[in-house]
């Protein structure tokens, strides 16, 4: 037996030469490296606390703060009532054809009387033609051109609430206005007057940045 062979230890554990085995436990450097591991997560959760807090008490990114700057710089876009060729024509420049659908007499000549007093062009006054005679259920059928869509039906349609639109094949600006059997008399002025007022103020179109 070696001199360098602890008291007892014998057989396998024999020590030939002049270092001594070790005797430190094998998991023992597990429990080391795992330790380091939760020290080195546990400080860089206290380094991004900090940087919360950091930005919090400086009034967070000065990107955010760009961006809302711009948005507040942003206007709305003109609208389309800027431009003349947008605006709806004013009740003077709208002819109208006034013809009545109904089996009640006078009434094509009546409605046509206070269109005048309320602006309008009168053109042609009488019974409907036969394809519209007693055949429109409705207050009112406004008939026009293709073009009497972009302004026309709706500067009429102001006087008549209820009234439904259709085109046909004319080339002409008038407008004719079939009195239909549910027709009982003209919106109030002041109605329609307001009802103008605001055809001619449409809301404006939101701007772009």
């Amino acid at each position: 037996m070696s001199m360098l062979t602890p008291p007892g230890m014998g057989g396998k554990y024999r020590i030939t030469g002049d270092v001594y085995p070790r005797m430190r436990r094998p998991h023992r450097r597990r429990r080391i490296v795992l330790a380091s591991t939760a020290a080195v997560v546990v400080l860089g959760a206290a380094g991004w606390g900090t940087l919360q807090l950091v930005d919090v008490f400086s009034g967070g990114d000065d990107t955010r703060k760009t961006t809302a700057g711009k948005q507040a710089d942003c206007k709305p876009a003109p609208t389309p009532s800027a431009t003349a060729a947008a605006k709806p024509p004013k009740p003077a420049q709208v002819t109208v054809n006034v013809y009545n659908a109904t089996p009640r007499k006078g009434l094509a000549k009546a409605t046509a009387d206070e269109l005048k007093k309320r602006g309008f062009a009168i053109g042609k006054i009488g019974n409907a033609p036969a394809a519209y005679d007693k055949k429109v259920p409705g207050a009112g059928l406004l008939l026009g051109a293709p073009a009497a869509t972009k302004g026309t039906f709706a500067v009429l349609g102001t006087q008549l609430a209820g009234a439904t639109t259709k085109v046909d094949a004319r080339t002409t600006a008038d407008v004719d206005l079939i009195i239909g059997t549910a027709f009982k008399t003209l919106s109030p002025k002041a109605t329609a007057d307001a009802a103008l007022v605001a055809l001619n103020k449409p809301k404006p179109v939101p701007g772009r940045c």
